[in-house]
């Protein structure tokens, strides 16, 4: 199982990181967390790489269904979203939701991963 969805977008990472935030919300997602990759390795390790931001996004409702589901699920969650920066252009990854259903093996995670992954999805395809 790909463990991740991803497109590859032609323009500037700024203006691709907003519209990924804004279609997120757009679908329920929060973002409940956000790692900027290249400032934290230049102040820990003093390396530099291209702009990537890791952001924890969360749509509280299926949090919760998920949670009385599967108590542990917390491990997996939230559900990262990269937004780096390539040669080829902005990339934005997604985690795929069906990791979770297949991890716990439970027919209502199944059903939960189902719905999240449809949200991500017309959310990854939306971005211009």
């Amino acid at each position: 199982m790909n463990y991740g969805m991803s497109r590859t977008i032609n323009r500037p990472f700024d203006e691709v990181n907003a519209e990924v935030r804004a279609v997120l919300a757009e679908q329920g997602f929060g973002i409940v967390s956000e790692i900027d990759m290249q400032a934290t390795l230049r102040n820990k390790i003093g390396v530099e790489i291209e702009p990537q931001l890791i952001l924890g996004a969360c749509n509280p409702k299926f949090a919760h269904r998920a949670i009385q589901a599967e108590p542990s699920i917390g491990l997996l969650l939230p559900c990262n979203v990269v937004i780096r920066k390539t040669d080829a252009g902005t990339v934005v990854e997604m985690i795929n939701p069906q990791m979770m259903a297949e991890i716990t093996e439970g027919p209502e995670m199944k059903q939960i991963a189902d719905e999240v992954t449809e949200m991500l999805s017309k959310a990854l395809a939306s971005l211009k």
